[in-house]
C-alpha cells in the first residue's frame, strides 16, 4: 500500500474501501438534539415546539404576561357552555391551534388584554385540534379566530393575525354596545347540529 500523498483519492493510494479521514471525522458524531435536563441544544437554542405559547421573550409582540390562572382560561367542548354562553360578563374567545405561528404572534397581545379588562371581559382560549365540535358549530375556518359573545350570543369576529390595536377596540365596543346587539341576535338552538 502506498503512502498517503496529498490530493491522492480513491485509486491513488489510498484503500478504497475506506472513506476519505475527513468523512470520519464526522461520520461517528451523533447528532445533537435538544437535552432532557434543558430542553436546549449544546449551543443554548430552545427548539420553537417546546416554547409554551405566550412565552416568545417579547420577540413578536409586547413582553409576554406571567400565566394567570384567572386572566386568560382555556375551555373545552365540555365546559364551553357554562364559560362562554352562561357567562355572565362579555366573554372574548381566541380560537386557536398550537401549530399555527399567528395564533403565537397574538396569545401576547391576548394576555396582555385580559390582564387589562380582567373582570369586565372573561379571556378564554380554545384548542380547535382536540375540540372540534364548538369550532364546527360557529363556522370556525382558521386560526387565530376572534369571537366575542355577550349574554352568550355572539356579537364580533375577527379572523387572522389582525393589529392589537384592532383587536382592544372591537373589546372596547364589545363593552359599551355588547349588550345592545345580543338583544337583537337570534338565541342559539341547543339542539340543531350539522348532521340533520
Amino acid at each position: 500500500m502506498a503512502e498517503k500523498e496529498p490530493g491522492n483519492g480513491p485509486g491513488k493510494g489510498e484503500d478504497p474501501e475506506k472513506p476519505p479521514e475527513h468523512a470520519q471525522d464526522h461520520a461517528e458524531e451523533p447528532v445533537k438534539g435538544p437535552t432532557e435536563k434543558t430542553g436546549t441544544d449544546e449551543a443554548g437554542i430552545q427548539p420553537i415546539a417546546a416554547i409554551p405559547p405566550g412565552q416568545t421573550d417579547g420577540l413578536m409582540g409586547p413582553k409576554p404576561v406571567a400565566e394567570g390562572a384567572s386572566d386568560l382560561i382555556e375551555v373545552t367542548d365540555l365546559t364551553w357552555e357554562s364559560t362562554v354562553e352562561k357567562g355572565r360578563i362579555p366573554v372574548a374567545v381566541m380560537f386557536y391551534s398550537p401549530v399555527c405561528a399567528f395564533c403565537h404572534q397574538m396569545e401576547p397581545y391576548f394576555r396582555e388584554y385580559a390582564r387589562n379588562f380582567k373582570g369586565s371581559v372573561l379571556f378564554a382560549r380554545l384548542n380547535i385540534m382536540t375540540n372540534s365540535w364548538t369550532p364546527e358549530r360557529y363556522g370556525v375556518r382558521s386560526t387565530p379566530t376572534f369571537k366575542f359573545f355577550c349574554d352568550g350570543k355572539p356579537v364580533q369576529e375577527l379572523v387572522g393575525a389582525v393589529y392589537p390595536a384592532i383587536l382592544k377596540r372591537i373589546i372596547d365596543d364589545v363593552l359599551v354596545h355588547g349588550k345592545e346587539c345580543a338583544k337583537n341576535s337570534t338565541a342559539i338552538d341547543y339542539e340543531i347540529t350539522g348532521y340533520g
